[in-house]
């Protein structure tokens, strides 16, 4: 996942505890095991790192690798309690939400032995992995962007053809053509649009734009792209900031017109949103929104709903002059214990080559982090009728975007147990942002400890 599914939160100081006492008591056998154990949480993309088992397999006879999936939150929890009991696996797929915290308990081995060159990759997604002491901890996997999806044939009911999504500007006082666009793709339970007199704010039927939640500290599919577009960052520095910024008056501008959305009608209330039932693809598969911001890992759902004709445009061009979207990517890391050290190092060294990343992007489920494998992917996709340009021109050719990278701190689940709750009283309140300032002092205390 990605960073749209819930998160689950946990207290950073007994885990630190946990896992100091837990590793302290592990020892690392040789590396004489035949297997590699590696976890992954994606069951789409279990078929394709089956496949890169097999092509490792026959380039490294006597290892074999042996993978296990699981959903999102059961995998965390499970990764932690295997940290803690001493059962880990040797490779996980690993998320930069919780790297920050992994990095501080020191439970994964550094890789800068493999000989990964930042440059292989996508811009921006290599550097992310090296920790503070100037370690690398993870080797790039694959890489997404957002963008808006809509319905077609919604869109083209209201006049809104393809040119105007794909051109559409914002800003926190009116909202631009964005607001526009949204307010016409609304419909109240008498047939009248948000833009017209008369529209029911109380008893909408189908809403312009579909929610994810509230965001929690990263908003990633959610206001990320506006507050950054607005010329906002989520702390002082691009990595490993010192000093988290949700009290600036352009952040808070940005959060209180987003979910102020919510109280003019135009947005899924958070009464009818559900994380794990009712995210925003199922309010657009649902009928009950008619667009919502996503990202590149949730576009083959989109395009297999039955009866939604759905299409991509860029992010809004906000304040600044620039489009923005969150470039996030996912890594594979070795554990500190890993039963199989050599084994394991081996086969993250394989999962970063270009022959493991054209055979993933083959499949088209994901874009992988080498541009060969984005290649691959981008051409699998079209394959299947998918055009995937409103998420990778951001990166390939960003003449008029940015990109930013998901915040990278110490201490991030305590940053995620004070900004979940803080973030849902946002949109829960259509955009009151009275408690961001504390909130912000909250967390700033923690990381200056």
């Amino acid at each position: 996942m990605r960073v749209g599914l819930r998160r689950g939160a946990a207290s950073a100081g007994a885990l630190a505890l946990a896992l100091v006492s837990g590793c302290a008591g592990g020892s690392v056998p040789g590396a004489s095991s035949r297997t590699v154990s590696y976890w992954l949480w994606d069951a789409n993309q279990l078929p394709a790192y089956q496949a890169c088992a097999r092509g490792f397999e026959q380039d490294n006879p006597g290892l074999d690798v042996r993978i296990t999936q699981m959903g999102w939150d059961d995998y965390w929890t499970k990764l932690t309690a295997s940290l803690i009991a001493g059962t880990q696996p040797d490779v996980f797929t690993d998320h930069i939400s919780k790297f920050g915290q992994l990095a501080e308990l020191k439970v994964l081995e550094p890789l800068d032995g493999l000989g990964l060159k930042d440059d292989a990759y996508q811009p921006g997604l290599a550097a992310n992995w090296t920790g503070q002491d100037g370690h690398r901890y993870g080797a790039p996997k694959d890489w997404d962007t957002v963008a808006l999806v809509y319905d077609t044939k919604r869109a083209k009911a209201v006049g809104l053809d393809a040119d105007q999504l794909e051109n559409l500007s914002w800003n926190p006082k009116d909202g631009g053509t964005f607001e526009k666009a949204i307010a016409r793709l609304t419909v109240d339970e008498n047939g009248r649009r948000g833009d017209e007199p008369g529209f029911d704010r109380s008893h909408v039927k189908v809403y312009g734009l579909a929610s994810n939640g509230g965001g929690d500290g990263d908003g990633q599919t959610q206001w990320s792209t506006f507050a950054a577009s607005a010329g906002w960052t989520y702390t002082d520095k691009e990595r490993w900031g010192t000093a988290y910024r949700y009290d600036s008056a352009t952040f808070t501008s940005v959060v209180s017109w987003y979910f102020g959305l919510v109280k003019k009608g135009y947005m899924v209330p958070i009464s009818a949103f559900n994380s794990q039932s009712n995210p925003a693809n199922v309010q657009v598969a649902s009928g009950q929104a008619a667009a919502a911001f996503d990202g590149a890992w949730m576009i083959s759902t989109y395009a297999g709903m039955k009866g939604v004709d759905a299409a991509t445009a860029r992010t809004p061009t906000g304040p600044t002059g620039e489009r923005a979207t969150m470039l996030n990517g996912l890594a594979d890391s070795v554990t500190r214990n890993a039963r199989n050290k050599a084994g394991a190092l081996t086969w993250v060294r394989y999962l970063a080559s270009d022959d493991c990343q054209k055979t993933v992007g083959s499949y088209g489920i994901v874009l992988p982090a080498t541009p060969a494998g984005t290649d691959a992917a981008v051409a699998a996709y079209r394959k299947k009728g998918v055009d995937m340009s409103a998420f990778t021109e951001p990166v390939t050719d960003p003449a008029d975007s940015t990109t930013f990278s998901f915040p990278i701190t110490d201490h991030s689940a305590d940053v995620f147990a004070l900004m979940h709750p803080a973030m849902q009283d946002v949109y829960a309140s259509g955009g009151s942002v009275a408690g961001l300032s504390s909130t912000n002092r909250q967390i700033n205390l923690i990381l200056g400890q």
